[in-house]
């Protein structure tokens, strides 16, 4: 897209018109800059800033002091824009602009990927369970260069990021913060869609001591983001524990822990002023097993509550049917006790551990099931809490793996939906018929972790010459060619085979470097001989989502019509921002 149309579409989802002397000059301008590649949202913020009655010099100052590449307009223009609307309806009304752009594209549930495994596959492998299971987000908690390199061109959505160990020197140094940003995000852009940067974990209850350098570590990152105009593409944030809001219930009154009161503020201001997220870690698990019995254990799970059991805010009466909901509405309120508004939260982690110790009853495959079939349902209905019933509350699982090698009870280590090898844990559906991960009706024979490199080798020729596998779709430019490595060709070819061959005897083992799976290893338009999946089934994500997303916008299949209103909802809420912070 050249300038000309950035500059009419932007003018189009606003209704403004400038006139032809500046028509021309923006015009020529973005042209001659095309090659330093403006984005649509930059020239977007380029036009508002036009918009506010000063001259385009002023405004190109201004656009360039915010790290934009316009420059050089010499026209003046005055141009009416909208009546100046201050304090908290300013807010609200971009958290609603928000919420319209996120019901665009609809919910989004990422998963956690935790390392702490003591047989982690590669991380080759662990993108391609992504692939299989249709994964279009997920969070790292560190930055992973063998898992960053593997996601390129996969085009799932990365949240990398700085760990505990980490936020302190982040925090004191600029030039380590933006030696951390070309290490671990520039030199991965744009291959691997990195789109958010979390900075270290519950770090105001896990590590106090490093509180006081948490929201100077943001900017800092921020900063270096801004420096390699890449502010728009990735957003920084920080997740935190429940555990930094003393009563969660009633949400209405709910607040955050007084003791942090100065760095809640600095944080909430620096989320709202980089059009950022508060990133939450809400666990209804703990909140149940650590509540002595005061909720009951359908309310954790998002299960029916009978009419002697209904949980109800009594200072506004609203309704809460899962703890999950309550939870998410007590940061709201938190939010909003501080003044400010319009801040979405992303959930970064929540599930529910399958296996427990002796006394952790509540630790079991069923409810674990139950609990994340529930949440998969409950996100994916793209509507919020009470209190913000138009905004969706994007999610990320916690987690792909068990990771066993974590300490503490036996519970911490059995939160994973998948084992390593790819199969999964227990079942887990996207509605009652469609199957998401688990027993599918169908095995599949894959290639087995860590196999012998020769005796694949050997297996995939074998499969491709005697045993009369249909290898055409894993040759150069057919569906699945890419990934271009043994593993992948050998697990298309050995699966083939198989398919056609069990009936009769033939057998999933090719000297030890195949096993079979329930999980269909399909992908993309990558589609497994005895796969039932359509081009979109069997998914545990839908294909588009939204918060973080990254601004080259998704895949060509989203409607043109949704696009067109997200960018008119993103427009408009630039100019409500940009005007709040002339006029408040």
């Amino acid at each position: 897209m050249d300038g000309e149309d950035l500059e009419i579409g932007c003018l189009k989802t606003q209704g403004i018109s400038f006139s032809k002397d500046t028509h021309t000059a923006v015009k020529d301008e973005v042209t001659n800059n095309k090659n330093q590649h403006i984005a649509g949202q930059t020239f977007c913020l380029c036009l508002l800033s036009l918009a506010q009655q000063i001259s385009v010099k002023a405004a190109i100052r201004e656009v360039l002091a915010k790290g934009q590449i316009i420059k050089g307009a010499r026209e003046e223009v005055e141009i009416p824009l909208f009546s100046m609307v201050l304090g908290k309806w300013l807010g609200s009304s971009l958290l609603l602009l928000v919420g319209f752009s996120m019901n665009a594209l609809g919910a989004f549930l990422g998963i956690n990927i935790g390392t702490d495994v003591s047989n982690m596959p590669p991380a080759s492998d662990v993108v391609a369970i992504l692939k299989a299971n249709q994964i279009t987000h997920v969070r790292l908690y560190d930055a992973d260069a063998h898992l960053l390199k593997a996601l390129g061109n996969s085009g799932i959505e990365v949240v990398v990021g700085v760990t505990n160990e980490e936020v302190l020197g982040v925090g004191e140094s600029a030039s380590t913060a933006a030696a951390w940003v070309n290490k671990n995000v520039a030199s991965y852009l744009p291959s691997t869609n990195i789109t958010a940067i979390a900075v270290g974990s519950e770090v105001l209850t896990s590590i106090p001591n490093a509180g006081s350098v948490l929201v100077p570590a943001m900017n800092y990152l921020h900063k270096a983001l801004v420096a390699a105009n890449l502010n728009f593409q990735v957003k920084v944030s920080t997740p935190q524990s429940m555990d930094i809001v003393p009563k969660p219930f009633p949400p209405s009154t709910a607040t955050f822990n007084s003791s942090w009161n100065s760095t809640i503020y600095q944080l909430l201001q620096f989320l709202k002023n980089t059009n950022s997220f508060y990133m939450l870690n809400a666990y209804p698990y703990y909140g149940y097993t650590n509540g002595d019995g005061i909720f009951p254990l359908e309310y954790a799970l998002f299960e029916p509550l009978s009419a002697v059991k209904q949980i109800v805010d009594p200072n506004n009466l609203f309704h809460y049917s899962s703890m999950f909901d309550q939870m998410v509405d007590a940061i709201y309120y938190s939010i909003e006790a501080y003044n400010i508004s319009g801040i979405p939260i992303v959930v970064t982690e929540t599930g529910w551990p399958w296996l427990g110790g002796t006394n952790e009853p509540d630790a079991t495959v069923e409810n674990a099931e139950t609990y994340n079939d529930n949440l998969v349902r409950r996100v994916l209905n793209d509507s919020g809490p009470p209190s913000q019933p138009d905004i969706p509350i994007n999610t990320y699982i916690y987690e792909l793996f068990n990771e066993d090698k974590r300490s503490g009870p036996v519970s911490e280590k059995n939160w994973g939906i998948f084992f390593t090898n790819g199969s999964a844990v227990y079942q887990l559906s996207l509605s009652t018929s469609d199957q998401i991960t688990g027993n599918s009706s169908v095995t599949f024979c894959v290639v087995r972790q860590n196999a012998d490199s020769n005796k694949l080798r050997d297996g995939l020729n074998w499969a491709c010459g005697q045993g009369q596998a249909n290898c055409s779709r894993i040759q150069q430019g057919q569906p699945c060619y890419l990934p271009d490595t043994l593993q992948n060709h050998a697990s298309y070819a050995y699966n083939d085979y198989y398919q056609k061959m069990h009936s009769v005897g033939g057998t999933c083992d090719f000297s030890g470097t195949a096993m079979t799976t329930t999980v269909d290893p399909s992908y993309g338009s990558c589609k497994f001989t005895g796969s039932s999946n359509s081009s979109s089934g069997g998914a545990l994500l839908p294909p588009e989502a939204f918060g973080p997303i990254s601004p080259q916008g998704g895949s060509p299949s989203l409607q043109v019509s949704k696009f067109q209103c997200l960018i008119s909802a993103i427009c408009l809420a630039l100019v409500l921002l940009s005007l709040s912070e002339r006029c408040i």
